[in-house]
């Protein structure tokens, strides 16, 4: 027992990878090498992730969706880090992750995985999972130190494993990836595997995503938005925005193209509504998504009401999801979750009109955070 723990930590202690002999200057520490500092544990057990022999280890008691994060957010960056493979491991790291929602689907998956495969499959080692195979799996599978090196700027994503180039991807140009959120948080992946991660660290790079924030603080209700009609309940609880009962709140900006994000929690049932290019209350000519969260409605969450229903999300009420919406011309996109639930080509509106938060029906509230646009 004595001999196997020493020869185990002998292994851990072993110099770096080749990485640490590339310029390092302008990168950040992620891992201390002793606690969990600046990372949380996101759907699952505290103890599914430990420190141990300077590195961070998944343990049995994880499982998936359970995944390490960091508790900042990240637009362009250079990270590296190094894990290392016995035997059979599964696992992955995940870019620019969302506070709720799967992370697999929100953000982008960076796969780590034991086997070396030829030709590459979208699920191999180095592959953007489950959508785009790597160039080449390039893995050592047996009790070895493994380096990989994340370049993402902008649509741009590089991907190095041990030296050699595995992705060299423009993420608008893929139908998978091109409406993925633009920064989030880093993340490990648990598959329960005993994988371990060492030498995490980052260089930011310079953000390009211009947003402007319509809903983080109390201060920027007034600065934004202003109540078009109703009666309804527009409560600023701190980082979060309530609406209840009836009526309609207006952006005091108009928009023509653009992308708008928020994170939604609802009421079992609720009822209300995001409009779009609208000329003003529900009674004026707009376009309106809505949020209902009824399985067997007509138009449930996410449909583009009168329009199109959408493919329905199953969502759990009163638990968070990521809510995105895309608008460029007759085109607009809806997500939830990562998933598109409409897509659709023919607006005819096309003119710039407010946003408008709809609360529809007392006792049936809807809570927003972080509720963010940019014009493109």
């Amino acid at each position: 027992m004595r001999s196997d723990m020493l020869t185990r930590r002998h292994l851990f202690a072993l110099a770096a990878t080749p990485l640490l002999a590339q310029d390092e200057s302008g990168f950040t520490s992620l891992f201390d090498g002793r606690s969990l500092n600046g990372w949380e544990v996101k759907e699952g057990p505290e103890s599914g992730f430990a420190v141990d022999d300077g590195s961070i280890l998944v343990t049995e008691a994880a499982n998936s969706p359970t995944w390490l994060a960091t508790t900042k957010t990240y637009e362009n960056f250079d990270l590296r880090v190094d894990f290392f493979v016995r035997g059979w491991i599964d696992s992955g790291i995940y870019l620019r992750a969302p506070e709720h929602g799967p992370a697999i689907d929100c953000g982008l998956c960076i796969k780590i995985f034991h086997k070396e495969e030829n030709p590459p499959k979208p699920e191999s080692m180095g592959s953007i999972f489950p959508h785009v195979a790597p160039k080449l799996t390039n893995v050592k599978s047996k009790g070895e130190w493994n380096s990989m090196r994340i370049l993402l700027n902008g649509s741009r994503l590089q991907v190095w494993t041990n030296g050699a180039m595995v992705q060299d991807v423009n993420l608008n140009e893929h139908p998978d990836l091109k409406y993925r959120l633009t920064s989030g948080r880093i993340g490990l992946q648990s598959l329960s595997y005993p994988i371990r991660f060492r030498n995490l660290r980052i260089k930011e790079l310079p953000g390009a995503t211009q947003w402007q924030s319509l809903y983080s603080a109390p201060a920027d209700f007034e600065k934004n938005w202003f109540v078009e009609e109703g009666k309804a309940k527009w409560l600023t609880l701190g980082p979060i925005f309530r609406t209840d009962f009836n009526g309609h709140l207006a952006s005091k900006t108009k928009y023509k193209d653009f992308v708008f994000e928020t994170y939604i929690r609802a009421r079992k049932h609720s009822n209300g509504g995001i409009f779009f290019r609208s000329e003003g209350s529900g009674s004026k000519p707009h376009y309106e998504i809505q949020i209902h969260d009824v399985e067997g409605a007509v138009y449930p969450t996410g449909s583009l009401y009168g329009i199109q229903r959408a493919k329905y999300p199953r969502l759990v009420p009163e638990e968070w999801f990521l809510f995105q919406l895309f608008v460029k011309g007759p085109h607009c996109v809806i997500r939830i979750n990562g998933e598109n639930v409409v897509d659709y080509n023919k607006l005819d509106r096309l003119e710039a009109g407010h946003m408008l938060l709809q609360a529809h029906q007392s006792a049936s509230w809807i809570e927003y955070k972080q509720i963010r646009i940019r014009e493109i």
